[in-house]
């Protein structure tokens, strides 16, 4: 299985694992399909996202050769200085839970990614009460599917299969099918 359809395949299987945790809002898979990468624009990516305490940002990248740095300051961020980091994140695929509202700032551990734009700024707001639905970011899935309004061909060949059956059935019934 190749790098990106494993990445992809770990997001949904961490995402629907943490969907059982129930208090989580929206899971929100930073960089979408692409992930913590630096040939994702992230800054684009997070573009007119809302970030409510209680959801969840989800990195996955190569941790071969990315890391994550979450800082403390806004100039730390801004000048990718990593040197005193809250936390550092290595495993690859990493869920932080947004937990108070504020702003939190994430860079790459690696300087020449963080320069060229692989970081991550979020303003995370107050929950508001009127959603109490747990939801998944649309980086990660964009409807939920409707039910089909035409019957699909499987059930017209079970239907079509009933129907053969029962007229069989009746011939056996009525005599028809007797040997001589």
């Amino acid at each position: 299985m190749g790098a990106v359809s494993m990445r992809g395949l770990l997001v949904i299987l961490a995402v629907a694992i943490s969907v059982s945790d129930g208090w989580a809002k929206v899971h929100h898979v930073v960089g979408g399909d692409r992930g913590w990468d630096p040939s994702t624009n992230v800054a684009d990516w997070s573009s007119g996202k809302i970030f409510r305490v209680g959801d969840k940002i989800w990195f996955t990248y190569s941790a071969a050769s990315e890391g994550i740095a979450e800082v403390k300051s806004k100039d730390e961020f801004e000048s990718c200085d990593i040197s005193n980091p809250i936390r550092m994140y290595m495993d690859g695929l990493d869920k932080v839970a947004l937990d108070s509202a504020g702003p939190r700032y994430f860079a790459s551990s690696r300087s020449d990614s963080c320069k060229n734009g692989l970081k991550l700024h979020v303003e995370v707001q107050q929950q508001s009460d009127t959603n109490n639905q747990t939801a998944t970011s649309a980086s990660t899935v964009h409807a939920l599917a409707a039910a089909p309004t035409i019957p699909s061909r499987s059930s017209t060949i079970q239907a079509s299969s009933a129907i053969i059956w029962s007229g069989l059935a009746l011939l056996c019934f009525m005599g028809f099918g007797r040997v001589v």
